[in-house]
């Protein structure tokens, strides 16, 4: 007979799995000992749970299937809690499988008890617990199919003792994802048309559901005169090819596609889910269009909300919007988008010799080195704000990171999880010195699973973005000073290769050095600490805050750091 563990294993076999991340444990003994027993499937040893989950979500944002961690009972399975918010905020289809205590001591306080549904619930679109071999394959089934149809993370519960018992069926059914044509009625594309069509300005922003909408969006600009902003999970799918691009807004994009929107009276959002408020334009008609319908109006009062596929959507309103004549918003937006790349491009210069090195630099450096295919990974932190200006998309390249989650210690393992799935593509992750020490433990699975993924660290020995957020509101820095070790020495330590950069001068060949390395390799780059990301426009609040910073600062005694500041950015002044 077969045991429930051995069906799951078939299932996920059947299913086009190839690996499941994770950590052992005496609950999951069924399940690994049945991932044993199975060719197909690679057990990815971690030496963090958190990472095995992110990995996961990795995997399931660039392959748009099914991908699995697991966890073993009580502290095993409570790891995997971040890396899945991650994955069901960023909407891939994950499958965890989250081991728990014998079934008999359920309700005991027991060794290691937790309460998994509950603890899962908010960070998956579906949580269940198997505790009898009747509800399997069925509870499996429902799971993936509730993964993939809702593209999130679902939870299956299972007690070690319960995945040992023998099935009441061994079917194993392959779950395949519906592909609806989902589009607007017809009345609401007229009165979208109609919308856009009166307006004389109109601005698309464009997320991360313009995914395999590329073409369509770019006609449908083509046809409104309109510039096309990006938001981070946008960048991938519509920056490139794009003679509409005006670039991001929000904290981490520039000053032209801030004015794109606020100088529009007609804004098209289009698969997005764009959080700041203060970004939108505030006398602007708004018309979104999303696949989720509850996700319409949250973010923005609208006068349309469509329900649809961007794809789709776009191709239904192209016939219905005339060829605009009057184009002078948006060469004006293209004209201040020239201005504001170039001025980002004037920061990525090297530094004078035995300086630390500016960021923009390295970035822009490793952007010209990196593989035409490659997958960027990035940290949240100043990291991500280096990858959205720097890095350029082209179609083939990849971009993943915790954009909407915004956890820190991302890159690395989301790293991983891309070199598993893609062992034949250059990986490389963006890493802060503050994120890569988080989880520094994974630089062995790395070397243990002979993963040949790339970490460029941004070494500048602080949480940089948090210093930021710190001096914008007039806070003097406090609590984030990084002790840092030699990172490429660690890194040697653990048998990869690493690579220190202290000078502009070396910086190329490093680089070159670390990816034409056949494995994992770490590039540790001394970065400068008081470089600033200055967002698309400065509030008075931040303004005064600035001020306010330094002269808490000095008057703290603390002066040089104001002039720390000064010589970092003077590149900006004059």
């Amino acid at each position: 007979m077969t045991t429930i563990a051995q069906n799951i294993v078939e299932t996920l076999a059947a299913n086009g799995v190839r690996r499941v991340y994770g950590l052992p444990g005496d609950s999951l003994n069924g399940f690994t000992d049945a991932l044993r027993a199975t060719p197909s499937i690679e057990w990815v040893h971690v030496r963090h749970e958190e990472a095995g989950a992110f990995a996961a979500a990795a995997e399931a944002a660039l392959t748009g299937e099914i991908a699995v961690c697991a966890g073993s009972a009580g502290p095993g399975n409570l790891h995997l809690i971040n890396g899945l918010y991650d994955a069901n905020r960023s909407r891939v289809p994950v499958l965890a499988i989250a081991a728990h205590i014998p079934s008999t001591e359920i309700g005991s306080n027991y060794f290691q008890e937790t309460h998994p549904q509950e603890v899962f619930r908010e960070c998956s679109v579906y949580a269940e617990q198997v505790t009898d071999a009747a509800q399997m394959p069925r509870i499996l089934e429902i799971a993936m199919r509730t993964a993939v149809e809702k593209r999130g993370v679902a939870v299956v519960v299972l007690s070690g003792d319960v995945g040992l018992t023998s099935t009441n069926s061994d079917r194993v059914t392959v779950v395949r994802r519906a592909r609806p044509r989902v589009v607007p009625n017809d009345a609401e594309l007229r009165e979208a048309a109609g919308i856009l069509n009166a307006a004389g300005k109109v601005t698309i922003l464009a997320g991360a559901g313009v995914e395999g909408a590329h073409d369509e969006v770019v006609a449908l600009a083509d046809a409104l005169a309109a510039p096309i902003v990006h938001s981070m999970r946008g960048k991938e799918f519509i920056e490139y090819d794009n003679p509409f691009d005006v670039g991001m807004t929000g904290l981490l994009g520039f000053s032209s596609g801030y004015r794109a929107m606020e100088d529009c009276d007609a804004l098209l959002m289009l698969g997005t889910d764009f959080p700041y408020q203060q970004f939108f334009p505030s006398k602007a008609k708004i018309i979104q269009v999303d696949l989720r319908g509850e996700q319409l109006g949250r973010r923005v009062p609208l006068d349309l909300g469509l329900v649809g596929d961007v794809r789709d959507t776009a191709a239904a309103l192209l016939p219905l919007v005339p060829r605009k004549k009057r184009r002078t918003h948006l060469e004006s937006s293209l004209k201040h988008y020239a201005k504001a790349r170039s001025k980002l491009d004037d920061l990525a210069t090297p530094t004078k010799k035995g300086q630390p090195l500016h960021p923009q630099f390295v970035t822009r450096t490793l952007d010209r080195l990196a593989a035409e295919d490659a997958v960027f990974t990035a940290d949240v932190g100043t990291p991500v704000i280096w990858a959205a200006r720097y890095l350029t998309m082209n179609g083939r390249r990849r971009l993943v990171g915790s954009f909407t989650h915004g956890s820190m210690a991302n890159a690395l393992p989301h790293a991983m999880g891309a070199q598993a799935a893609f062992p034949g593509r250059q990986v490389v992750a963006l890493a802060g010195d503050g994120g890569l020490s988080m989880l520094l433990g994974e630089l062995l699975t790395l070397q243990q699973n002979r993963l040949p993924v790339k970490l460029v660290v941004f070494n500048n020995a602080s949480l940089n973005f948090i210093e930021l957020e710190m001096k914008s509101v007039g806070f003097v820095n406090f609590g984030t000073g990084l002790d840092n070790p030699n990172f490429a020495a660690v890194a040697e330590a653990m048998g990869i290769k690493g690579v220190r950069v202290n000078d502009s001068s070396e910086l190329e060949a490093g680089l070159a050095e670390a990816l034409a390395h056949d494995g994992p390799a770490l590039v540790d780059v001394a970065t400068m600490r008081e470089e600033l990301a200055m967002p698309p426009t400065i509030t008075a609040q931040q303004a005064g805050g600035f001020t306010l910073y330094a002269l808490r600062t000095v008057l703290s005694g603390r002066g040089d750091e104001v002039l720390d500041l000064a010589k970092a950015n003077w590149r900006r002044v004059f």
